[in-house]
């Protein structure tokens, strides 16, 4: 808790303006006053005010997390020797409904923070950052080019072209062959489907493609295919040359990098973007994986009332970093061990295999399972050692309960000699004993 005596700023940061309020010892024992400054946001006048601030004293500042716009006060208010910055949750701070304004905005914040009522969030150093900005970059192209390949697909069906009925991926070689063919004018099924290469020319693949392709493809279409065609292949370029990049950016970390890629599903990528987004050593800003889980909103909200227990849904952070993890759950499970067998008992439980609900929540399970395994691998350093589908059985077994309740003695009774002597049951002594 901080102490009254300090001198705390909290700020309010907005695109054009930034408000200030210094909270500092009052004229009275045990009074605080409160002072409101105005700043403009060019970033030789926020070095300004940062220097400003710290000739009057003010040794820790706080200010709500409000995206890009935070980012130059932030690093401007870095370059002086404060002792806390702290970037909060604006939710931990929210204003009474008919009492926001700007000025009490700041002053709230300032009052909460030197009573140690709120805590900064976790930021990155500036070389994470970087690795942050290119990874999160090439996740929108991606998305971009997604979005691109399914207006692709959208304009194939409007022509009544059902290649996608046919092919599992529209740009794969044959796919993008046979648009092509389209777009230069051929029209004749059989001939496209001849285009068809490697697995798609077995005779049942050949016959559904000669269908699929003849349709009412005009000129129109062509011109919104090879649109959509020269868009896909530039995304694609798009993508390769940032993971170039943030693959070089990244090398420092190759240590970290390599323990996470022992885990199942973790791949170049899922590792790229948990450096960015979370960093090498999560251990020494949350205390625990349960703190992270919470800060990714990978687990459960709790409400509760009238005690009881409604459901509780994951909350909205963890923007880039969620998706990942769910994407290297989809691919650990295909992995036989311990998290297949895990996904399969979720989905059991949660309704069975028909059910696509149970999927989904089984699948967010999964992904919080492997965060637990990626912040236990880079505290110990040591990698990943997958202990087979049959773990929970194995743990359920009453010679592990046994040994581990004797590590739990050891702990509270360190060097102690542990005997166990067991005695049969008053029923099974014979007569007389």
């Amino acid at each position: 808790m901080k102490v009254l005596h300090e001198r705390v700023a909290g700020i309010d940061v907005h695109k054009d303006m930034v408000k200030v309020a210094i909270r500092s010892p009052g004229d009275k024992p045990w009074t605080r006053k409160t002072e409101i400054l105005e700043f403009r946001t060019f970033y030789g006048v926020l070095r300004h005010m940062a220097a400003g601030l710290r000739r009057r004293g003010v040794s820790h500042v706080v200010m709500e997390a409000s995206g890009a716009c935070t980012e130059p006060v932030y690093y401007a208010l870095a370059e002086e020797d404060f002792e806390e910055i702290a970037v909060i949750n604006p939710a931990h701070a929210r204003a009474l409904k008919g009492h926001k304004t700007d000025a009490k905005d700041c002053a709230r914040l300032a009052e909460l923070f030197e009573c140690g009522l709120l805590r900064g969030s976790y930021i990155p150093a500036p070389e994470l950052k970087e690795v942050r900005d290119l990874t999160r970059y090439r996740m929108k192209t991606v998305q971009a080019r997604t979005s691109e390949i399914q207006r692709l697909a959208k304009a194939l069906e409007s022509a009544g072209i059902k290649l996608g009925s046919v092919a599992s991926d529209i740009t794969g070689k044959s796919a993008t062959a046979m648009i092509e063919a389209l777009i230069d004018g051929e029209r004749r099924g059989q001939v496209l489907a001849d285009l068809a290469i490697g697995r798609m020319r077995t005779a049942g693949k050949l016959a559904d493609l000669s269908q699929a392709l003849a349709g009412r493809f005009t000129g129109h279409h062509a011109l919104l295919c090879r649109l959509h065609l020269d868009r896909i292949a530039g995304f694609g370029t798009a993508v390769d040359d940032p993971g170039q990049r943030i693959a070089g950016k990244a090398g420092r970390w190759q240590r970290e990098a390599d323990l996470l890629k022992t885990i199942p599903g973790f791949g170049d990528v899922v590792a790229w973007a948990w450096l960015g987004e979370i960093g090498p050593a999560p251990h020494r800003y949350f205390p625990g994986h349960e703190k992270l889980a919470s800060w990714v909103t990978l687990c459960p909200g709790n409400n509760i009332s009238a005690r009881k227990r409604k459901h509780g849904r994951t909350g909205d952070a963890g923007t880039y970093i969620k998706p990942m993890l769910v994407q290297a759950a989809w691919a650990a499970i295909r992995v036989r061990g311990r998290l297949q067998a895990r996904y399969s008992r979720l989905v059991r439980r949660f309704g069975g295999d028909k059910n696509p609900g149970a999927k989904k929540k089984a699948i967010t399970a999964i992904a919080h399972t492997l965060l637990k395994i990626a912040y236990q691998v880079l505290q110990a350093g040591t990698p990943y050692q997958e202990p087979g589908a049959d773990f929970r059985t194995r743990r359920e077994s009453p010679q592990h309960r046994q040994a581990f309740l004797e590590r739990q003695l050891q702990k509270l009774h360190p060097g102690c000699t542990i005997t166990i002597t067991i005695s049969p049951p008053q029923a099974a002594l014979p007569a007389g004993a």
